[in-house]
């Protein structure tokens, strides 16, 4: 489906979408930081508007635009029922299997999921630029995998070595501690300059490729924003406010801009599409008002009834416990656990529709 990208040349959507979407989103979380020192926010938590901003109408929003890739599709639904069907049943069979070893099983597992995927997709961004770049060779491809790997992982690793940290991934202790924090304080130090040489030889090689009739400038940006980001969240700050606006953003920004564009050439595409040609000829605000309005029902729900974070921002909800809390957590991560897996399937190349 060609129109979901740029016809031909270095840009995955084309120059200007590609550098709002990968290089805004990182200006954007680097200017929200210089604010934050500038009021005392930098390593503090991220206040509720932030809050809203970023994680509920960025990070939430970008799990719901699955809908526009799948599930809003009847007829690529019934080209794969048993995926799209059959992984929800699955997935949340799972997650009251795991919540009934403990709650902190279950969140751990899910941080990790999330880990896994927000890394994988750093790395998958990586990918679709290489199928622009046909003449690029094997070397290079595996020095722009490894080093993006290396930008997520190490930082990732140096916060397993430096816990307890003043922000988390879902929430405190999801992360494994005790002896493997000592583990991976050491392995940490012994790969920091293995990391920063990584780093290094990737500029380097963009660099002689800039001289050449090769370069790759998209691909050099996640690159670089991806590590930027990363390091600068994770490492170099401490604080929640810090981690999440250099987190969701450069995540969920470029994700939400592939899905509309992708919605976007499938409703032109598929006539029996209905639901998504009727929603998507009403252009981007549609769009957004769709997922933005479900991520905020899912984090009502989410803060009514488990966490109760913000209630001023929600109000006031109920306890619910036992076995009711035990059903509800692992239905109210389903969208999230759904997103983790479809994304690993439907942006290959066997996994797009066949084109109308």
């Amino acid at each position: 489906m060609s129109a979901v990208f740029a016809p031909r040349g270095p840009w995955l959507f084309g120059r200007s979408t590609d550098l709002w979407a990968f290089g805004g989103s990182a200006a954007l979380a680097f200017a929200l930081l210089a604010w934050g020192a500038a009021v005392g926010l930098l390593e503090a938590d991220t206040p509720d508007w932030l809050w809203l901003a970023a994680v509920l109408a960025v990070d939430v929003a970008h799990v719901w635009s699955t809908l526009f890739r799948v599930y809003l599709d009847g007829t690529e639904v019934r080209r794969r029922p048993l995926l799209y069907l059959g992984a929800p049943v699955l997935l949340y069979g799972a997650g009251v299997l795991l919540h009934a070893f403990g709650s902190g099983v279950f969140w751990s597992a899910l941080a990790y999921l999330a880990v896994f995927h927000f890394v994988r997709q750093q790395v998958g961004w990586v990918r679709l630029y290489h199928r622009r770049e046909p003449r690029v060779g094997p070397a290079d491809r595996l020095l722009d995998e490894v080093t993006t790997y290396a930008a997520t992982l190490w930082p990732l690793l140096w916060w397993h070595g430096h816990l307890p940290r003043r922000f988390h991934w879902m929430l405190d202790g999801d992360f494994l501690g005790g002896r493997f924090t000592a583990w991976a304080h050491a392995v940490a130090a012994w790969t920091e300059p293995l990391y920063w040489a990584l780093l290094g030889g990737f500029l380097l090689r963009q660099l002689a490729r800039l001289r050449g009739d090769r370069p790759a400038p998209g691909k050099v940006l996640v690159v670089l924003t991806t590590w930027a980001c990363w390091y600068v969240g994770i490492v170099a700050l401490d604080g929640d406010f810090a981690f999440t606006v250099t987190n969701v953003l450069i995540h969920g920004v470029p994700y939400l801009v592939l899905t509309y564009r992708y919605g976007r050439a499938r409703a032109a595409d598929e006539p029996n599409a209905h639901t998504l040609r009727r929603l998507m000829a009403r252009g981007i605000p549609a769009f957004l008002v769709t997922v933005i309005l479900l991520a905020a029902l899912e984090e009502t729900l989410w803060d009514r009834y488990v966490w109760h974070d913000h209630p001023g921002v929600f109000g006031a909800g109920g306890a619910v416990e036992g076995l009711a809390l035990a059903l509800l957590v692992p239905l109210l991560a389903l969208p999230q656990l759904t997103h983790y897996l479809l994304d690993g399937f439907v942006w290959r190349r066997s996994g797009m529709p066949p084109r109308g």
